[in-house]
């Protein structure tokens, strides 16, 4: 080949691989979980080999709305949110549950309110970002405390907005996550957390999820993304009292999250993070997350958040990507 030709294939090559670079783009949101350093670190594009445009978002709702669009590849979001767009008929696979959530949520309300127990909420204002993983648990709460959403005026807000919200006084209480929650904790007490609310029968948990098509395109890249973010958890499963306010790790996720470095620990613990071999278990991608999708739905629906249910969930769920 003579060198212009060469340097010509030489150049659409690099074009080629550009265009493939561009189209991976990631949306997360700022949950507490150990594929949070693997991100801040630059894992998932050291495995990939690809440069990444990584985009935050507040809440899932809106991670679905810019997978739904083909504005993200892959999009990390909660149960509750998953299950609305599976409703929907959005071409979503979910790939990995990346937290089972705990005390990573929880409904505080604020010191002063004159709320001590669930009977109080009635009259208050208590905000959550509608069909998010902590709306659920907040339905779920009501529900099990024979309170109805009429009793209790429940507004949308994102987790920013609770904050500035709170520091207001516009709002009595909120059912949230990090950073918002570490915020509002500091003049407010804890009245139930999502893993309590999953002991009353409404559990919630985050993932990672896939566009279909782009999971039939790319198989190897969501294989690799999968490796990446069970080998962190791995990591923080091994090493969790290495994970403390001051160390790298926990600034890390603090400086990408916004979080307070000094409540990430404590947000750590009030997660389970599943192994590989808890992930293909019949508990999990091996049917049970089909389940729970199917029960967040049919709840959702009872609400009023949603129109409709599907017959199957599975589906919207796939072990194949994950190591073997």
């Amino acid at each position: 080949m003579s060198l212009r030709p060469l340097l010509l294939a030489l150049a659409l090559a690099g074009a080629t691989f550009q265009a493939h670079a561009a189209d991976l783009t990631i949306g997360y949101i700022t949950g507490i979980d150990p594929t949070k350093l693997a991100q801040a670190e630059g894992r998932y594009e050291q495995a990939i080999g690809e440069k990444i445009d990584w985009r935050r978002f507040d809440a899932g709702p809106a991670v679905v709305a810019a997978l739904a669009s083909g504005d993200l590849q892959i999009g990390n979001l909660g149960s509750s949110p998953l299950a609305a767009a599976a409703s929907r008929n959005v071409p979503l696979v979910t790939f990995i549950v990346t937290a089972q959530i705990k005390g990573s949520e929880a409904l505080v309300v604020r010191d002063g309110s004159g709320i001590n127990g669930p009977q109080d909420l009635i009259g208050k204002t208590l905000a959550t970002p509608f069909v998010s993983t902590s709306h659920y648990s907040l339905l779920g709460a009501l529900k099990h405390w024979g309170l109805t959403p009429q009793q209790v005026k429940v507004v949308n807000l994102s987790p920013a907005q609770i904050t500035a919200a709170w520091k207001r006084g516009d709002i009595d209480g909120a059912f949230t996550w990090s950073p918002a929650l570490g915020e509002i904790r500091k003049t407010g007490k804890v009245l139930t957390d999502a893993g309590q609310v999953s002991e009353w029968g409404a559990p919630t948990f985050e993932v990672w999820v896939a566009r279909k098509d782009y999971a039939e395109k790319h198989p190897e890249v969501i294989a690799q993304f999968a490796k990446v973010s069970l080998d962190a958890i791995a990591d923080y499963n091994a090493h969790q009292a290495d994970w403390t306010a001051d160390s790298p790790n926990v600034q890390k996720i603090a400086a990408l999250t916004g979080a307070n470095a000094q409540d990430i620990p404590e947000l750590l613990q009030g997660a389970h993070f599943p192994s590989t071999q808890e992930q293909k278990s019949a508990r999990l991608l091996g049917g049970g997350t089909a389940k729970d999708l199917a029960q967040t739905a049919a709840f959702l629906k009872d609400q009023g958040k949603i129109e409709s249910v599907s017959a199957d969930y599975s589906g919207f769920v796939s072990d194949q990507y994950l190591p073997d």
